[in-house]
């Protein structure tokens, strides 16, 4: 890998990295401090602030400051944010949700329009430099899934208390509670990782804007309303319906996975357990499937055409929920590990899939506002409303129990999964009935020439 695309690379690994810090484990953190009830609030802000940063963040890049400062700008003020709610937490025993929460969600909102920003600046870097975006970029992206990967693996096995740093995925270990992913500790890892990023991203090579002058965009343009006359194609508009529908269940499990395996340990048959023990270890195998499962996609699509494609994503979010529901860390602990896979085949399916099926389905004129929808539609209003519904529901069966020393989320965990479970079957079934799209397979070169 030459210099350029070792450079974008560690961009991308830190890119995830920091997400990776807290993401599948911030509940387990509020839950012993006095948020437990509020967790699906801290996933959904996600969803509401990637309605309007992006686009905002994107017209700054476009015309008054060159793409990798802006990354670098936003990652620094990220992660000031993100110490900053470090901090409070690590100055109070119980957390004042209007105070901790604005403070992470500003920091939220400055990271997300990241996400998008990073790919818009390793393209512009690649195509300055001469490279093929379409075959080098993916190299270069599959480094932000290590890097998620490996965040998620430091912050499950990495303590420090009273001064003692250390390694452990023991339960035996007498720090074994006091490990990132139990405490403050993440943030701070995360917040960390948002400045030096942000340093970082500032020393890659110029991305130029098109200048404030360079033609005027108006504010429907920028926020990308245009695309939304294609709800006046039945086809386009029921696949944005169903892509919100299933958006429902992007966050649940990001949000509460860790919780649910980890309240095994307070239930003394599984308290030992390596599962219960290794929550957000044991999570990662889901990044982990998701990385390997993108390799599938153009042959699943090329041979089953979108519809089949989008119907196995929405039995295999099924599969992911029921497993969770019939489950454990002991002897059932295969049935998590089966839950981590098909989640690969769930979200990437899905997201993948479903953007590829937006670019070849519109105009080149609106291709990247109605790439824009699909992901409001998705991230956005559907993760959004689906993650507090979820809580809604997951706190009306589970509660925040003190058990020895330790606060566990304990309850009746098996119905809010299996109620997750049937919810994503019924938008199986009614997409099947009601998404009408008829998929001519490509013809092979070696055919034609027959």
């Amino acid at each position: 890998m030459s210099g350029i695309k070792s450079r974008l690379a560690i961009m991308n690994f830190l890119q995830f990295a920091v997400w990776g810090a807290y993401l599948t484990c911030i509940g387990n953190y509020l839950g012993p401090h006095g948020l437990g009830t509020e967790i699906s609030w801290f996933y959904s802000v996600q969803g509401i602030v990637s309605i309007f940063m992006p686009a905002i963040i994107g017209i700054i890049a476009d015309k008054y400051m060159q793409g990798q400062k802006l990354l670098g700008v936003c990652h620094f003020l990220a992660g000031l944010f993100m110490l900053s709610a470090w901090w409070y937490g690590h100055t109070h025993d119980q957390l004042d949700f209007s105070t901790f929460f604005t403070l992470y969600t500003c920091s939220v909102a400055f990271y997300m329009p990241t996400i998008a920003l990073s790919n818009t600046v390793a393209f512009s870097v690649l195509k300055r430099n001469g490279y093929d975006t379409i075959k080098d970029f993916p190299p270069i992206r599959v480094l932000g899934t290590v890097g998620f990967i490996a965040s998620m693996w430091f912050v499950n096995s990495v303590y420090f208390v009273d001064g003692h740093l250390g390694f452990t995925l023991s339960s035996e270990n007498p720090y074994a509670g006091f490990r990132f992913q139990y405490t403050d500790m993440q943030l701070l890892f995360c917040g960390i990782l948002g400045l030096i990023l942000g340093i970082y991203a500032c020393t890659l090579p110029a991305c130029p804007t098109e200048g404030r002058n360079a033609g005027k965009v108006s504010l429907v343009d920028a926020f990308g309303l245009n695309a939304f006359k294609l709800f006046k194609i039945k086809k386009m508009a029921l696949f944005f319906i169903f892509s919100m529908l299933l958006g429902v269940s992007l966050q649940i499990t990001n949000g509460y996975a860790t919780p649910y395996i980890t309240s095994f340990k307070g239930v003394a048959e599984y308290a030992s357990t390596f599962g219960a023990n290794n929550a957000t270890l044991l999570t990662s195998l889901s990044q982990i499937s998701e990385a390997l499962c993108i390799l599938l996609i153009p042959f699943f699509l090329k041979r089953f055409g979108i519809k089949k494609v989008m119907l196995i994503a929405m039995m295999a979010w099924v599969l992911r929920f029921g497993f969770f529901g019939i489950g454990n860390p002991g002897s059932g602990l295969w049935l998590f590990i089966l839950s981590m896979i098909v989640y690969g085949v769930a979200f990437d399916f899905f997201n993948v899939s479903g953007a590829l099926f937006v670019e070849q389905e519109t105009d080149k004129s609106i291709k990247g506002a109605a790439q824009g929808v699909f992901m409001l539609m998705t991230n956005g209003v559907g993760a959004t409303f689906g993650t507090l519904g979820a809580g809604a529901i997951i706190n009306h069966y589970c509660h925040w129990t003190t058990v020895g020393n330790a606060s566990y989320f304990t309850g009746d965990w098996q119905y809010p999964w299996l109620i997750f479970a049937a919810y994503a079957l019924v938008v199986f079934i009614l997409f099947a009935i009601l998404f009408k799209y008829k998929h001519v397979r490509p013809v092979e070169p070696s055919a034609q020439k027959m």
